[in-house]
C-alpha cells in the first residue's frame, strides 16, 4: 500500500453526523443534474447516483429541489409536492441498494430566477432593486423581503424536509451560498437591510439560521440536517472567510450537523466557486434567449484572465471557518488526488465532498480505495456545466454523454 493510501485512510472510515452515519467520509456534492425536465426525477437521474453510490460514495447528494413553486430557478427543477415523494423514493431505494446514504439539496432562488410568478416582474430577495440575473429572463426587479414573507419561506423549507424524509432521503442539505434566497440575507453584495437582518454578520445570518431551526424542529431527530455554505464571495465588498466563521458558528449553535464549505456566487463570481474559466461558449450556445447570451458575455469580461486552476483552492479559506466551530466540515473545491484528500484528513476536516471529478468517475472513490487510481483524471474543464442544459441531462464531456432513451420518468413500484 502506498503512502497516500495510508495517509487518506481516515476517509475510508465511518462518520456520525446526528442520526445518521455514513459508511466513509466521501460526499458526492450537489450539483445541478439538469435530469428532472417536468420536475419529476428521470430514469437518468436514478441511475446516475446509483452510479455513485456503487462507486463507493458515503453519500450522494441530489440537486436541487425548491422548497416552493415560487424558489424555483429553473422550470426543469424539482419544486417540492407530496405526489413527488413516490417518484423520489424510487432513486432513494436504488441508492440504498448501493450501500450508501441519500441526501436532498433544499433551497429557494430568490431573485436568482428564471421564472415569473403570477405574472410579477418582481422576486423576493433580502433588498429592493434592478435582478441582474432575472431581468434576463423578464423577472427586472427584486422586492424587499418582510418578516411575513421569511416565516413563510422557513416554514416552507421545513415542509420540504418533511418530504424529503417521507421520500426515504437521509439527510437534506440547505443551501445557503452561491448567491440563492438565503445567501442573498447572509452576503453584503445583495443585502442592504437596516432592519434587524442586514447590517452586521449576526443579523445576515438571522433568517438562514432560523430557517435551519424550523427544519431541525421538524425533522431533527429523523434526518441529519447539513448546510452548504459559501467560504468567501471571492469579490470586493462580498463576504470574507472571516464572517463566513462567525455564521459558522451560529449555524453550529443551532444545531447543524455538518457545513459543507464552497464558495463564489452565480452573478457576481461563478468563476470562483470552480476555480477555473467557465465554459462561456457552451454556455452562449445553450442560452434560450439574446439577453442571456449577452449576460454570459458580461461574465466573460468579468472573469480575470488570470484564472488559472488550482489543486484545494478554497483551502485558505476553509481552514478559518475550521479554527472557529468543533462541529463537522466537509471540504469542496479541487480535491485531485488521494494526497489532497489525506492533507485535508491531517487539517481536521470531517468529509470530502466531490462533484465534477465524480461526474467524470462515479467510481473514483472506489478506485481510490483499491489502488487502482491515485489521481482523478477530470481536468477541470468545466464543459459538464454547460450540460446541465442538454436534455440527457449532465455529463463529462470527455465520456459517451447519457443515453437519451434514459429522459423517462421513472416508473413507480
Amino acid at each position: 500500500m502506498q503512502d497516500s493510501q495510508v495517509s487518506a485512510a481516515p476517509a475510508f472510515t465511518p462518520l456520525r453526523l446526528g442520526p445518521l452515519t455514513l459508511r466513509n467520509r466521501f460526499i458526492k456534492a450537489g450539483a445541478n443534474e439538469g435530469m428532472t425536465p417536468h420536475g419529476l426525477p428521470t430514469q437518468a437521474l436514478v441511475r446516475h447516483h446509483r452510479n455513485l453510490a456503487a462507486g463507493g460514495v458515503g453519500m450522494t447528494t441530489v440537486a436541487y429541489a425548491a422548497v416552493a413553486d415560487d424558489g424555483l430557478t429553473f422550470a426543469h427543477q424539482i419544486s417540492m409536492r407530496p405526489e413527488q415523494v413516490p417518484h423520489l423514493r424510487v432513486l432513494t431505494d436504488a441508492v440504498h441498494r448501493e450501500g450508501a446514504a441519500a441526501c436532498l439539496q433544499i433551497t429557494h432562488a430568490g431573485s436568482f430566477t428564471t421564472m415569473r410568478h403570477g405574472g410579477s416582474r418582481a422576486s423576493g430577495s433580502a433588498s429592493s432593486g434592478i435582478n441582474a440575473f432575472g431581468m434576463m429572463h423578464g423577472v427586472y426587479f427584486q422586492r424587499a423581503m418582510r418578516e411575513a414573507d421569511m416565516a413563510r419561506v422557513a416554514g416552507q423549507f421545513a415542509a420540504a424536509a418533511r418530504l424529503a424524509r417521507e421520500a426515504g432521503f437521509d439527510a437534506v442539505e440547505i443551501h445557503m451560498g452561491h448567491g440563492y434566497l438565503l445567501n442573498q440575507f447572509l452576503s453584503p453584495l445583495s443585502n442592504r437591510r437596516r432592519d434587524a437582518f442586514g447590517g452586521s454578520v449576526e443579523n445576515r445570518t438571522r433568517f438562514p439560521a432560523e430557517v435551519l431551526r424550523q427544519v431541525k424542529d421538524a425533522v431533527g431527530d429523523g434526518l441529519a440536517v447539513c448546510c452548504k455554505l459559501s467560504v468567501s464571495d471571492g469579490v470586493p465588498g462580498g463576504n470574507q472567510p472571516a464572517d463566513s466563521a462567525v455564521t459558522a458558528r451560529m449555524l453550529e449553535a443551532e444545531g447543524a450537523d455538518l457545513l459543507t464549505l464552497s464558495g463564489g456566487r452565480n452573478v457576481e463570481s461563478p468563476w470562483v466557486l470552480f476555480g477555473s474559466p467557465m465554459p462561456t461558449a457552451q454556455m452562449k450556445a445553450a442560452a434560450p434567449t439574446a439577453l442571456a447570451r449577452f449576460g454570459i458575455s458580461m461574465l466573460e469580461r468579468s472573469t480575470p484572465r488570470d484564472l488559472a486552476f488550482r489543486e484545494l483552492y478554497f483551502l485558505e479559506a476553509s481552514r478559518v471557518v475550521r479554527q472557529a466551530v468543533r462541529m463537522p466540515l466537509a471540504y469542496v473545491g479541487g480535491v485531485k488526488s488521494l494526497d489532497n484528500v489525506a492533507q485535508l484528513m491531517a487539517e481536521g476536516f470531517d468529509c470530502i465532498a466531490l462533484a465534477r471529478a465524480l461526474i467524470h468517475d462515479p467510481a473514483l472513490v472506489a478506485n481510490w480505495r483499491s489502488g487502482a487510481v491515485r489521481r482523478s483524471a477530470c481536468d477541470s474543464c468545466n464543459g459538464c456545466v454547460a450540460r446541465i442544459y442538454d436534455p440527457a441531462g449532465v455529463s463529462c464531456v470527455h465520456g459517451p454523454g447519457n443515453d437519451p432513451a434514459l429522459t423517462r420518468l421513472v416508473a413507480l413500484q
